[in-house]
């Protein structure tokens, strides 16, 4: 494995990027599923109120229709439950917006409540891993909630049309499977395909990473469509493949035997010479046939990057070849999903309470996006701003997993919405023409916001800006001046206290994530060993060891990258990182090699 030097202490404080979060990437394969969707279900609600001469009500269907934008990476299965739970999530929080704001006048209460639901709707979200978009649609929505006049009596009137558009939005988001029903299967499919055959191609630690967490939510995402049907088969098949390109480049990457010096477990200081490649050779495997064959079962980048092709297209999914041990590791996959179905929502409610419970790494991002949007709120309440709120969402906006993450999102949001204000200026006095062309603009810039904001952050903004400032509209004409300039100085306070407050406040938990992850790589590795060395493993209980590994190697980059992000922590474990990364990716070949995926690697090749 050819990866760069290893560094084992990393200042507290680094260099803060400036041209690097600002740069465009190539758009996500999927930006025209939530664009049409949100265009649609906001579509509907507004024309009906229209027809009803009730268009100062589209700020309320808004709340609704945004819910539109979750759930499209997911299994229509799963989709439908996950949908619906994020329109009830929405509806709670509006439910509290507008009881608020019925119950007080005062700027300062409503800046608290909406530093609280921000701070909330950001561990939710985070815990349960809704997203994208995540949390800031939920803040968006209730913190303007927050801020519209409101009479008790009203409350009820105005969740009316949220729970109406919600609908549409649950309809419009699983209606696809009416033509469709495995098209997020094939996406997962094809791009677990596709970044083996750029790992194969380019083998390295992070297209290494990239390849495992593909084919790891390639899985997961099959796992959880739902009954198997023929296509989801040849769809399992097909990851099969991927993850034996995988593993075979694992193998490939350490031939021979190798010393290197690696820092004890017990950070005690010492050194040990550990032999990479010579501690369980996966000789003896029983494979049923030749190498020669087992080496022809393991598909080339071409053919790889030609199935994803075909994958993701709408015509019949490719068949492969059936590898050794193909059958047999997808009665592992039955059972595992068997199991998954009676334990999903218990996992579910397990994670919420690991996320609000002591020592979660999760409670100090709470903090700060508390922190954060409080301070914003009160900040440009004093300098004059009546209704606050878009400080307290630009704020909310902010909080990623670190603070490096953090101050490029602040960069990213700062520019995204200045050049928004400026095509709000250009696009007002269009808008004002006729109702149905302030309709037409919303739904343009609804549209493009998600076709913009997978190519960076900012370049969505600056469309999701003059959206969120002609919704006001709705309501009656603003002065231009006052709108445009109060929403500037929201920016500005919003971005500048957001990113103080996530410097401000530490997040030394993070290493403990990763300590943890470590921990977990480390017993899910040694269970994998044991299941390979057993005389006669059950093809079941390879395949979940090998998932189990899988997936505790991806949650070890994630939590590694994580920390590696954050200020004000203590040296990071790197050479322990690596060692495990790189052990557990060997492991992985050889529980594919003990399944007869692939051929046995040289002589000597380690577990």
């Amino acid at each position: 494995m050819s990866d760069s030097s290893i560094r084992t202490r990393q200042p507290s404080v680094r260099r803060l990027p400036l041209a690097g979060p600002l740069r465009l990437t190539r758009p996500s394969d999927m930006w025209f599923k939530p664009a049409l969707s949100v265009v649609v279900a906001s579509a509907v609600p507004n024309l009906a109120l229209f027809a009803f001469g009730r268009l100062d009500l589209v700020m309320y269907t808004m709340a609704g229709s945004l819910c539109a934008l979750y759930g499209h990476s997911l299994p229509y299965a799963r989709r439908a439950r996950t949908v619906a739970g994020v329109v009830v999530g929405m509806l709670v929080g509006m439910a509290i917006s507008l009881v608020t704001a019925s119950l007080t006048d005062s700027t300062a209460v409503l800046i608290a409540v909406g530093a609280l639901l921000a701070a909330g709707q950001k561990v939710l979200c985070d815990a349960t891993r809704i997203g994208p978009p995540g949390p800031v649609i939920f803040t968006f929505v209730t913190s303007a909630a927050l801020f519209a006049p409101q009479h008790l009596g009203q409350v009820s009137g105005h969740l009316a049309p949220t729970a109406a558009a919600g609908a549409v939005s649950w309809l419009v988001t699983v209606g696809p499977a009416l033509l469709r029903r495995e098209g997020p299967e094939r996406r997962a499919t094809a791009r677990a395909l596709a970044a083996a055959a750029a790992y194969a191609d380019d083998p390295g630690h992070r297209t290494r990473h990239a390849a495992a967490a593909a084919v790891h939510t390639a899985w997961q995402t099959l796992l959880a469509a739902g009954r198997p049907t023929p296509v989801r088969r040849e769809l399992e098949r097909l990851v099969v493949h991927a993850e034996a390109a995988l593993a075979r480049g694992a193998l490939g990457a350490h031939p021979g035997v190798h010393a290197r010096r690696v820092a004890d477990a017990d950070g005690g200081g010492h050194a040990r010479t550990a032999d990479r490649d010579s501690e369980l050779a996966p000789t003896g495997v029983g494979t049923r046939t030749g190498d020669h064959d087992l080496e022809a079962c393991v598909a080339g980048p071409d053919r790889l990057r030609a199935w994803a092709r075909q994958t993701r297209a709408r015509g019949p999914v490719p068949t492969p070849p059936s590898a050794p041990g193909t059958a047999e590791e997808l009665f592992g996959i039955e059972a595992e999903r068997a199991a998954r179905r009676t334990a999903g929502r218990r996992d579910a409610r397990r994670a919420v309470l690991r996320a609000l419970a002591p020592g979660s790494p999760l409670l100090p991002i709470a903090a700060r996006a508390l922190i954060g949007c409080a301070l914003a709120g009160y900040v440009s309440m004093a300098v004059g701003v009546g209704r606050p709120y878009w400080a307290i969402v630009t704020a909310a906006s902010l909080y990623q997993a670190n603070v490096m993450l953090s101050w490029n999102r602040a960069l990213q949001r700062t520019l995204g919405n200045l050049l928004g204000v400026l095509v709000f200026a250009a696009v007002l006095p269009v808008s004002r023409t006729s109702s149905l062309a302030l309709i037409a603009c919303c739904l343009f810039f609804n549209f493009a916001a998600e076709a913009l904001i997978t190519r960076n952050y900012w370049l969505g903004s600056v469309a999701v800006t003059p959206m969120a400032l002609l919704v006001l509209e709705f309501g009656g004409t603003h002065p231009a001046g006052e709108l445009i300039g109060d929403r500037v100085l929201d920016t500005v306070i919003g971005a500048a206290v957001g990113i103080l407050a996530a410097m401000a406040v530490t997040n030394r938990r993070a290493t403990g994530r990763l300590e943890r992850a470590l921990a977990a790589t480390d017993r899910a590795r040694a269970h994998a060993v044991r299941t390979i060395a057993a005389p006669a493993p059950a093809p079941a209980a390879l395949d979940a060891a090998r998932r189990r590994l899988t997936g505790s190697l991806v949650e070890l980059r994630e939590a590694g990258d994580t920390a590696a992000g954050e200020w004000w922590q203590r040296a990071l474990p790197e050479e322990h990182i690596l060692a495990a990364e790189q052990a557990g990716h060997r492991t992985l070949a050889a529980t594919a090699t003990r399944q007869g995926l692939i051929a046995p690697a040289p002589e000597n090749g380690a577990v």
